[in-house]
């Protein structure tokens, strides 16, 4: 009832997290989220913090808001938020950006809360929402590097 995908980039953890932590910039790099808002007067990452994304499920529809909330937020290294209401998130997001040589690993990953109806879900579709999850995660990954990478005008 998980998934990860992790790549390199040639950028700091600060520079990327910079845009994980950003919800405002979610749809410049997910295939699924096309826009996202801060709730409660919020403007920036912050454990608690509420924020809602406007989901295109598989890029197709349906199309719904979700909200969301922050449960772990270290600046520079791991970005994490629950989609639900806090203490009852259905799934969990989170980054996790390490620093490499060449500048660093970035993984991306998804975990479904364990309860009754998600396991019999999991076991049912699951296996191909988790593949569609791990796909569109590689997509946010490789959209974010694009642009962390990309030469300086």
């Amino acid at each position: 009832m998980q998934g990860s995908v992790r790549i390199q980039m040639k950028a700091t953890p600060d520079q990327i997290w910079a845009l994980v932590s950003d919800v405002t910039k979610i749809g410049l790099y997910s295939p699924e989220t096309f826009e996202a808002e801060w709730l409660d007067g919020a403007t920036g990452p912050a454990v608690d913090v509420r924020f809602r994304g406007h989901v295109k499920r598989n890029g197709r529809g349906p199309t719904y808001w979700a909200n969301c909330y922050i449960t772990e937020c270290e600046p520079g290294s791991i970005f994490e938020f629950g989609v639900g209401e806090p203490g009852k998130a259905l799934n969990t997001w989170r980054y996790e950006i390490t620093p490499t040589d060449a500048g660093s690993e970035v993984t991306e990953s998804f975990q479904l809360t364990q309860t009754a109806a998600m396991r019999v879900y999991w076991a049912l579709l699951g296996w191909a929402r988790g593949k569609t999850n791990e796909r569109g995660m590689l997509q946010t990954l490789e959209r974010i590097k694009a642009e962390v990478e990309a030469p300086s005008a």
